[in-house]
C-alpha cells in the first residue's frame, strides 16, 4: 500500500497561526480539533490568475453552470472549437487555466477542450469543497458538454477523473498527472502537517464519512484504477514533494490498461509544462 500519498497539503508551509490554533484546540475538545480541522481540509486557497494563464482565460467562452447533485456552481471554459472535446481537471486550489500548455498543443492538434473552476476555486462561487464535489462535478459536464474524447486530471483532479470513471464517465483515454493515491494517507499526512496526534486522523475520517454516508477510502485512486477498462496514462515526477512517486506506481500497477512516464525534476506542478509530457499526453490521446 502506498503511504504518505498527499494530494492536497500544498507546499506552502501552513502559517504558524494555524499550527498554534489547531494545537490548543486539540487541547481543549476532540469534536472542536475535529470540526476546526474539516474546515481547513475543505477550504481550498483561492490564487490570483497568473499572467501565463490569461490568454486561455481570454479566448474561452465561460459560463456560470449548475451541478444539481451537490447544490453548487462553477464556472466552465470551452477553449476552441473541435467538436473532438477533452476534458481538463485541474487540482487543489487550482483553475481551470491551469492546464493551458496542454489545452493549447490539444488545440494545434485539432481537439478543443472544457474545463472548470471547481466548487470554491477560481471564479466558482463558495468556500468550500471536497473530492466528492469534483467527481459530481466532472459527471455533470460531461452530461452537460460532452461526449468527451478523453478526460486529463492533474493531481486531485486526477484522483477525480478515475473515480468519475468509474462512476460512469465515458471517455477512450484518460491521462492523470501527479495524482494522489489513498485517501486516508492524505489524511493522515495532513494531520501530521497540522502537528496533531494520529488519533484527530481517524475522527477526521470518521466525521466525513458520517457526512457523505460512505467509507473515504473507497475514493482511492488504486480502487477506481482497478475497474478502469481504457487505457490510462500516468504521468509522475521522481522528485514531487507534494504526492510521492510511488503514489502513481502504485495507481499505474493495478490500471488493466495502464502506461507510466517518470520524469526527474518538474516537481508537482512544473510538470504541467514540460514540453516532454505534453507531447506525450497529446499523442496518448491521438492513439486510436
Amino acid at each position: 500500500m502506498t503511504k504518505k500519498s498527499s494530494i492536497h497539503t500544498q507546499s506552502l508551509k501552513i502559517p504558524k497561526i494555524i499550527l498554534l490554533t489547531s494545537k490548543l484546540i486539540s487541547f481543549i475538545s476532540p469534536k472542536l480539533i475535529t470540526l476546526f480541522a474539516a474546515k481547513l481540509f475543505t477550504t481550498p486557497i483561492k490564487h490570483k490568475i497568473p499572467k501565463r494563464e490569461l490568454e486561455m482565460d481570454r479566448n474561452s467562452l465561460q459560463k456560470l453552470v449548475s451541478i444539481p447533485e451537490i447544490g453548487k456552481e462553477v464556472v466552465v471554459y470551452e477553449y476552441g472549437n473541435s467538436e473532438k472535446k477533452v476534458l481538463l481537471v485541474h487540482g487543489w486550489s487550482g483553475r481551470g487555466t491551469q492546464l493551458f500548455k496542454i489545452a493549447d498543443e490539444l488545440l494545434k492538434a485539432g481537439y478543443s477542450t472544457v474545463s472548470f473552476d471547481a466548487p470554491a476555486h477560481g471564479k466558482s462561487p463558495g468556500k468550500d469543497t471536497i473530492m466528492v464535489d469534483f467527481i459530481a462535478t466532472t459527471l455533470e459536464i460531461e452530461k452537460q458538454f460532452g461526449p468527451f474524447e478523453a478526460a486529463i486530471g492533474h493531481s486531485l483532479g486526477g484522483m477525480s477523473v478515475l473515480n468519475a470513471i468509474k462512476k460512469g464517465l465515458k471517455v477512450n483515454h484518460a491521462v492523470v498527472i501527479g495524482s494522489g493515491d489513498i485517501v486516508e494517507d492524505i489524511i493522515d499526512d495532513f494531520v501530521a502537517k497540522l502537528g496533531l496526534k494520529p488519533t484527530v486522523s481517524t475522527l477526521l475520517r470518521l466525521h466525513f464519512e458520517k457526512k457523505y454516508g460512505e467509507k473515504m477510502n473507497s475514493y482511492s485512486a488504486f480502487l477506481a484504477a482497478k475497474e478502469t477498462a481504457i487505457p490510462v496514462l500516468v504521468i509522475h515526477d521522481n522528485n514531487d514533494p507534494e504526492v510521492p512517486v510511488k503514489a502513481g506506481i502504485h495507481i499505474h500497477k493495478h490500471l488493466k490498461n495502464g502506461g507510466l512516464l517518470l520524469t526527474d525534476g518538474l516537481g508537482h506542478r512544473k510538470i504541467l509544462g514540460s514540453l516532454k509530457v505534453i507531447e506525450k499526453t497529446v499523442q496518448f490521446i491521438q492513439n486510436k
